[in-house]
């Protein structure tokens, strides 16, 4: 943040900091604003959000403050006032143009004085211009809307007008279309049979989410200590890296910090390539030559009943306890149940061949669009990219060492190496389990004991990702 102020101090663009935002809305209360920024024209505002994005800041444009309820402990990043701008208003013929920062009571008298009718409704509505065009503001049976070429909707008119293809796949990332889809792709072709005839390789799955938590105090940790400037949601967002799941990562950087988006899935997805080059080292250190020896016993065989009831089970228990988790891990359980239920043949192979293979072409396409030189290529995204490093290994060796315990607790029944796969990178971390295993011990075959812990671990990642997002969305 220090850099930042030293920008806007050589760019002339006035500024407070730990301005109480109480004093800017209508309701009166609200901590302070980290930085306030009060730009005296346009071109300043321009510079100030163009500072923002290239410093990668959380910012805040903030109008009449109407309605608007800021939290006590105030807002952590750059609040950019933007109600003195744009107070102007212009007629001619029919047409109506006005600033954003016009207040609506000004417009309406504005229109009554040259004879034009419509925006009676908005009279009585407090705010200005552009906060009610940004939050359709309406009364009485009236609505502001973005209007273009009889297109009616803030969103779409723009993206549709003046937008690219990249523009309009980026919405599947901004909506959060795209990785739920993915998620019930992943379902039609995983196999819980493990995790239900294990019911303990759940805890394996769990130990590992340690390092997306561990890595969150991690990025907390750098920016106390100055060397780099992360925010909260930030922090969570880079922190979601060790769980080993890009569409996880992008689901929850698109909603917390959407400007790391690009960093952030680029470390997500080289991580996950790399689980064959990362864990075995991490593995090793951990186990003795014994536990890594460990042949385990054969899993039972799981009844068709138990394999419809469980994606069913899980579905409802994790909605009811992370709600915010439930559309991932719901989309999981129901490509796993279309499945499992073997009535649906055909939807469940395109869901888990040809719905995915476009999505994940889309995805790819929308996030690499996102890391422009100006946001990837700096210092910011050195640091995203050890923190995830961090991340991973950390989740690599709570899992093992979860698997340790339980070599301990069942007197040498578990082998430790399972834990590992934890991270949720199926099933590559299932097979880098059962090689680093077979090296040791030639005879022993881990991978269906390590598929539990990895089809947990993405249950895990994704009810981890609900627990951020609530906490900090």
């Amino acid at each position: 943040m220090e850099r930042f102020k030293q920008k806007l101090q050589a760019a002339a663009i006035p500024f407070r900091e730990n301005e109480p935002l109480a004093a800017h809305c209508t309701f009166k209360i609200g901590g302070p604003a980290q930085l306030f920024v009060m730009p005296e024209n346009e071109q300043q505002l321009c510079s100030a959000v163009a500072l923002c994005k290239e410093q990668a800041v959380r910012y805040y444009l903030l109008g009449n403050g109407s309605n608007i309820l800021f939290a006590d402990e105030g807002f952590s990043g750059v609040v950019i006032d933007v109600s003195a701008l744009g107070s102007d208003i212009a007629v001619e013929g029919n047409m109506l143009t006005a600033g954003a920062g016009v207040r609506l009571a000004v417009l309406c008298r504005a229109a009554l004085e040259h004879g034009l009718s419509g925006l009676e409704f908005a009279y009585g509505i407090p705010g200005t211009v552009g906060g009610a065009v940004y939050m359709n503001a309406g009364a009485y049976g009236g609505e502001q809307y973005f209007v273009g070429d009889g297109l009616e909707h803030p969103m779409w008119v723009e993206i549709l007008n003046n937008g690219g293809l990249a523009d309009m796949l980026y919405m599947g990332v901004k909506l959060g279309i795209y990785p739920p889809l993915i998620f019930l792709g992943i379902g039609t072709m995983t196999d819980f049979a493990p995790l239900i005839s294990n019911p303990k390789s759940l805890l394996l799955g769990a130990a590992a989410q340690f390092g997306i938590f561990g890595t969150y105090m991690g990025a907390r940790l750098l920016t106390a200590t100055g060397l780099v400037d992360f925010t909260q949601k930030q922090s969570a967002a880079i922190s979601i890296i060790g769980g080993a799941d890009g569409p996880t990562a992008i689901f929850v950087t698109s909603r917390l910090a959407p400007e790391l988006l690009g960093s952030i899935a680029v470390a997500a997805y080289s991580y996950m390539a790399l689980v064959p080059v990362i864990q075995p080292p991490i593995m090793k250190a951990l186990t003795t030559s014994k536990e890594r020896s460990v042949v385990m016993k054969q899993l039972r065989t799981v009844s068709k009943t138990e394999r419809i009831i469980f994606p069913i089970m899980v579905a409802i228990i994790v909605s009811l306890i992370v709600p915010d988790a439930a559309v991932l891990v719901g989309m999981l359980m129901l490509g796993n149940l279309m499945k499992e239920c073997g009535v649906v043949d055909r939807i469940q192979k395109t869901a888990g061949n040809e719905l995915m293979n476009i999505i994940t072409i889309f995805l790819a396409l929308s996030v690499g669009c996102t890391t422009s030189a100006n946001t990837f290529l700096n210092t910011r995204t050195l640091f995203i990219i050890v923190l995830g490093l961090i991340a991973f290994s950390f989740g690599t060796a709570a899992g093992v060492l979860c698997g340790k315990v339980m070599y301990k607790l069942t007197g040498g029944q578990v082998n430790p190496l399972i834990g590992s796969a934890g991270v949720s990178a199926v099933p590559m971390a299932a097979r880098v389990s059962q090689k680093v295993g077979q090296s040791e011990n030639p005879s022993n075959f881990l991978l269906m004991h390590a598929m539990g812990p990895n089809v947990a671990g993405v249950i895990g990642s994704a009810v981890a990702a609900g627990i951020l997002i609530n906490i900090f969305g």
